[in-house]
């Protein structure tokens, strides 16, 4: 096991950075839900204080 470790280090570390991506993609883009349905609820009630 460690032998496949030591051959195969830049896949691994490969795999590791993708997974960061992956999930730093994943909270910007629920990130930009919430602040889509904030933006919409802010409008919405400055339509109605009018």
């Amino acid at each position: 096991m460690l032998d496949f470790f030591s051959n195969n280090a830049i896949f691994i570390v490969l795999a590791i950075v993708i997974v960061i991506w992956a999930g730093y993609g994943l909270y910007m883009f629920t990130i930009e839900k919430k602040l889509s349905l904030l933006e919409k609820k802010v409008v919405e009630n400055n339509l109605d204080d009018k």
